[in-house]
């Protein structure tokens, strides 16, 4: 993003700050599915791939960050315009936070391809779509200004902690039973725990599209039950 100077250019610098923001959002997702899928594939050159490609992720939050800096330092913004360059930039962290869990699953495939499989575990694909859809969800939220759909995202994520509850139960289990499995197991708890982590960052950007919208902090308050409005 090359910065404009002057107050007049204000705004098309906001327009470039979110469209960045937004390409940074569209690579975040596509990471988290391809990891996804090279998980459920078993695919070592998905997982590749995903690795690869995290350094452009890396790339843009810079970019944001830079972008946000300038319109914070040159600009002056007041109010709403204030509250999106400041979400801009915790939302461009949550979003290159997102990436490296997708590169940790990546990371994790490849070791599991080395190993004999132990089983399919219908807990680690719904973890997989409910993050995937808290994420796709929450970035939709924050373009459209939907805070009451927002909270409906954070609500989502006490049923990944449950899953991931399970999922760690079962593989223990697993390890317990036969030791020739620990690798595996540990491969896929390290999923697990990635994806209640990515769970946990869509429920941030919800939380910020709440600030962004209402000027009103709910994190740490319950902000699925606090419906908001004075």
């Amino acid at each position: 993003m090359t910065p404009l100077s002057g107050p007049r250019h204000f705004h098309e610098e906001l327009a470039q700050l979110k469209s960045t923001l937004l390409e940074m959002s569209a690579l975040a997702e596509e990471l988290l599915r391809v990891a996804v899928e090279a998980l459920r594939e078993r695919a070592l050159g998905k997982a590749e791939a995903v690795i690869l490609a995290d350094r452009e992720l890396d790339a843009l939050e810079v970019e944001v960050d830079e972008a946000c800096i300038h319109l914070l330092a040159l600009q002056q913004p007041m109010a709403r315009d204030l509250r999106l360059i400041t979400m801009a930039m915790k939302i461009s962290n949550d979003l290159e936070r997102v990436g490296d869990h997708a590169v940790n699953i990546a990371q994790a495939v490849k070791h599991l391809v080395e190993q004999a499989p132990i089983g399919h575990f219908v807990e680690i694909e719904e973890m997989a779509r409910l993050a995937s859809g808290m994420l796709s969800d929450a970035l939709d939220h924050f373009v459209r200004g939907d805070a009451a759909g927002a909270r409906e995202v954070c609500a989502r994520d006490d049923r990944v902690d449950a899953l991931h509850e399970s999922m760690f139960r079962i593989l223990i289990t697993h390890m317990m039973e036969d030791p020739r499995k620990i690798g595996s197991a540990m491969s896929l708890v390290l999923v697990s725990r990635n994806l209640e982590r990515i769970a946990d960052l869509a429920t941030n950007i919800a939380e910020d599209v709440v600030f962004l919208v209402e000027g009103r902090t709910i994190k740490h308050t319950g902000g699925a039950r606090d419906q908001g409005g004075d």
